[in-house]
């Protein structure tokens, strides 16, 4: 095939494949523009996912007239002028790639009113063609409505997800800038309905609260490198590190509570994640991350935005002294504000990670993800049946000690009996006669708007399990009965986490998703004292699963020490 050059259709749809890969990344760019036209107001609807339609309101300082054409051509703005200014950007927006990108694969209109104006003006675009413009009347700012996204790029929608975890995905972004700027008023209504609204008030804690909840907002620290007793300044590089962090309690099953803002621009972060999670080093259980919500001031030519086409990485250019001063203003807020005891600050040296800690830190899936260090094989093995034990004991207050016909066994009791949960669950499930618990009264149960988006979409899944909850408001549900098996455990807890891991999982790994996580909480806690009945009771009910030999995520229930090693090791 000869060389040539391509059509600017097809040149404007591979840029836009860059710039906008899902709705989400469409209300990104648009609230990022309305936020660099000094706007207070923001207000996000979306329908069908946002592939339907997505419209973005506010009360900025809008569009001349005389530019709004020009607004729609590749690589036009007004926020840089020259390669030098790319040294020192101050805005969250400079490529000028956004709005002919979305106009490239969806139907486009825009109203807009510049002050001084004698009217505001309407342009509707088509393929990035301009089909109609005309004056009309509207207050200071600007509304852009698209329309039928990607529906000149039909491959790219078989990629997208389900309504709802697209909804989410949108919920995430409004979220998180209504986090980076507490004093704008945001607003998200999916589907006509109100999902999200800040107080725009300026204070940190107030947006966390609209975002997460009181309850959340109530365990929170917060985190100013300015009132700490140390400085990050190093020569001319001035590193100002504040936000809020979640006390260690508040841990989560995932890392969907951690937000990074630079100069408060969103941004993924491997080096701020990490920093930030080893700061709370021992003082979280395994398995568990921090909630967190923090903004790195530094100068400009400190650090590179202009790195990824959708600007959600940056590079630092003294990426050290980022992690130490993060990870030491984190720690230092632990330390001195944790309200019952005091923990030894660890000063963890800043070092290049490892790459294969980076890819488990972010669930990587590459091949050298899954190449993670063997440990040195234990003599203690696996066993696949079990044969009848005797219980002999309970050693720190974690493992059960029982003795079988060929040796000795130790038993994880948090292991097992996540186990024996799982079992459990699993069975009502599949006889379709869930074992219910009606709440003496129905309590309400207030979530966040990622968790609304999925919670709409799981309400049939989750009453299989014995979950009756029904729509009471604006992202709060009326629960009337909760699984038999957790009525007893902090079941609201585990509902949030849930949500929250939903968000992540494929639609088809829901049900294995909402079994596991029923299981897990309510187990008996390592740490938990046994009496001798409820030891045997465990081990008894251990024997009669269908997999006694690992718990639900894989770890071991039981290891087995047999008579041959214990007559080596004592001489015999």
């Amino acid at each position: 095939m000869p060389i040539k050059v391509l059509d600017k259709e097809t040149v404007d749809q591979i840029a836009a494949g860059e710039v906008v890969e899902r709705p989400a990344s469409v209300v990104k760019e648009l609230v990022e523009n309305a936020i660099d036209a000094g706007s207070t107001q923001i207000g996000v609807e979306i329908r069908g996912g946002g592939i339907q339609s997505i419209k973005v309101t506010d009360n900025g300082v809008g569009i001349p007239s005389g530019e709004v054409e020009l607004a729609f051509q590749r690589h036009a703005t007004s926020k840089i002028s020259s390669p030098k200014d790319l040294l020192n950007i101050g805005s969250l927006g400079f490529r000028g790639e956004a709005l002919p990108s979305i106009a490239a694969v969806a139907d486009v209109e825009l109203i807009t009113y510049a002050g001084g104006e004698k009217s505001g003006t309407c342009i509707s675009l088509e393929g990035g063609v301009v089909t109609q413009k005309k004056g009309q009347s509207r207050t200071p700012g600007t509304t852009i409505t698209v329309r039928n996204l990607f529906k000149r790029v039909p491959a790219r929608l078989k990629f997208l997800k389900s309504v709802s975890t697209e909804s989410s995905h949108i919920a995430n972004v409004a979220s998180q800038y209504a986090l980076a700027y507490p004093e704008v008023g945001f607003s998200l209504a999916v589907d006509g309905k109100e999902t999200l609204k800040t107080s725009g008030k300026g204070n940190l804690l107030d947006a966390i609260i609209d975002v997460y909840g009181v309850a959340t907002a109530s365990k929170m620290m917060s985190v100013d490198s300015t009132q700490q007793s140390w400085t990050a300044v190093r020569g001319n590089l001035d590193i100002h590190v504040m936000g809020m962090v979640g006390v260690p309690e508040l841990g989560r099953a995932g890392r969907g509570y951690l937000s990074f803002f630079v100069n408060r621009r969103w941004v993924t972060s491997r080096t701020l994640a990490y920093a930030v999670e080893e700061a709370y080093s021992g003082l979280l259980m395994t398995g568990r991350h921090p909630v967190a919500v923090v903004n790195i001031a530094l100068p400009p030519d400190e650090v590179d935005v202009n790195i990824h086409p959708a600007k959600s990485e940056v590079k630092f250019h003294n990426e050290g002294e980022v992690f130490r001063a993060v990870q030491r203003a984190v720690r230092q807020s632990l330390t001195s504000q944790m309200p019952v005891r005091q923990v030894e600050e660890v000063a963890a040296p800043y070092k290049a990670t490892p790459s294969y800690q980076l890819e488990q830190l972010w669930g990587t899936a590459t091949d050298s993800a899954k190449a993670t260090p063997k440990r040195a094989e234990s003599p203690s093995t696996l066993i696949s049946t079990l044969p009848v034990l005797r219980v002999v004991g309970q050693v720190m207050n974690a493992y059960i000690v029982a003795e079988g016909p060929d040796g000795l066994y130790l038993i994880d009791q948090h292991a097992a009996h996540e186990r024996v949960r799982y079992d459990r669950v699993r069975r009502q499930r599949e006889a379709k006669k869930p074992e219910v618990q009606g709440l003496l009264e129905p309590a309400t149960f207030e979530v966040t708007p990622r968790q609304d988006a999925i919670m709409k979409s799981c309400l049939e899944q989750l009453s299989d399990f014995g979950f009756g909850a029904e729509s009471f408001g604006d992202r709060t549900y009326l629960v009337r009965t909760v699984p038999a098996i957790a009525a007893g455990d902090d079941w609201s807890l585990m509902f949030k986490e849930l949500l929250d891991a939903l968000a992540g999982e494929e639609r088809s790994k829901w049900e294995e998703r909402i079994t596991a996580s029923i299981a897990c909480h309510g187990a008996i806690k390592s740490g938990q004292v046994l009496s001798e009945e409820e030891m045997q009771s465990l081990v008894r009910q251990l024997e009669q699963t269908d997999n006694p030999h690992t718990c639900p995520h894989g770890r071991p229930t039981i290891i087995k020490l047999n008579a041959a090693q214990l007559e080596r090791e004592f001489g015999r």
